[in-house]
């Protein structure tokens, strides 16, 4: 397997898709609707150099699905998809043996990407993750797995664990966020292995990660969801190296949609692609909640959603 290559498919628009449910008792999934949500991606800019489209990633609620849900989502996305574009399965899990299976479902249904987390619940130590990260790259060889740090629900992956971790191949991206604090934790990586993985920047740090002295080249975008032109304006804004313009985007319509965002996790409920799928409802695409204990947002916030979508000039609105 040539791993540089796939960290060039790595590139773009990392684009985590939510899970749609049908409005109905215990909310199956709805796998019409997830073929809608792929299609109005890949109708309306994005495409196989601009992005990667992440499945069962947070925001597509895989803590609220079982086991043989994931693997019906990780199948029905492969096909959907159909090689138009590279895709990551999300591997997010508190075991080790529930990560093999997910790597190997990964490898079954011909998946680029892996995305693994440390462990939630249990503040694991950095030898248990390296473990863990060890375990994953056996059970995955021949595609690439995405550390992804998320420190807010577990160990926080310092420099010196990714140090240990070097020599996996086919470990291939950094899905890159760190607390904000003096330390410059985030530069610090990011500047330090760029060259060894593809830095997606979950931080929002676009206009500055994009830099050379960074070299960020993948940008986590959940604003794609229901606007994927602003994604494909990213990447080529990048390409063009118009960090000017990258700031305005960031500033006048991304900083708003995360704004509220915190407010409602901070005010009503928590969860991940809650906002992301009013957007998209918002837009035509059909209509979903995340499952409990999420609590649906649509009609507390549906009219401060609408306002701010209008105000920064979304295209396909349709109230």
């Amino acid at each position: 397997m040539d791993y540089e290559k796939l960290k060039k498919k790595l590139e773009g628009c990392y684009v985590t898709v939510p899970t749609p449910f049908k409005d109905t008792k215990d909310l199956p999934i709805n796998f019409e609707a997830l073929k809608d949500y792929v299609d109005f991606l890949l109708n309306n800019g994005l495409n196989n150099e601009n992005c990667t489209i992440l499945f069962g990633g947070a925001a597509g609620d895989f803590s609220a699905m079982n086991f043989e849900e994931r693997l019906s989502l990780a199948k029905a996305g492969s096909k959907i998809v159909n090689g138009r574009v590279p895709i990551a399965l999300g591997g997010q899990t508190t075991n080790t043996q529930e990560l093999e299976k997910l790597a190997g479902i990964a490898k079954d249904f011909g998946y680029d990407f892996l995305q693994v987390s440390c462990p939630f619940y249990f503040k694991h130590t950095e030898d248990d993750f390296i473990e863990y990260i060890r375990a994953a790259s056996i059970a995955a060889d021949g595609i690439g797995i995405i550390i992804y740090n998320t420190f807010w629900t577990s160990t926080n992956v310092s420099n010196q664990l990714i140090e240990k971790l070097v020599d996996l191949k086919n470990i291939v991206g950094l899905k890159w966020a760190t607390p904000r604090t003096d330390a410059m934790e985030f530069e610090d990586v990011t500047s330090t292995y760029s060259k060894r993985f593809t830095i997606i920047d979950n931080n929002l740090f676009f206009p500055y990660s994009a830099m050379k002295s960074l070299n960020a080249k993948a940008f986590e975008v959940h604003m794609c969801n229901f606007w994927p032109q602003w994604g494909k304006k990213l990447i080529d804004e990048v390409k063009n190296k118009n960090f000017e313009e990258i700031a305005r985007m960031m500033i006048e319509e991304a900083m708003p949609f995360y704004k509220l965002w915190v407010e409602i996790e901070t005010n009503y409920t928590s969860g991940d692609g809650y906002l992301d799928k009013l957007c998209m409802e918002l837009v035509g695409l059909p209509s979903s909640r995340c499952r409990p204990p999420t609590r649906d947002i649509r009609q507390k916030y549906r009219q401060r959603t609408l306002d701010y979508m209008k105000k920064i000039k979304v295209p396909h609105l349709k109230f």
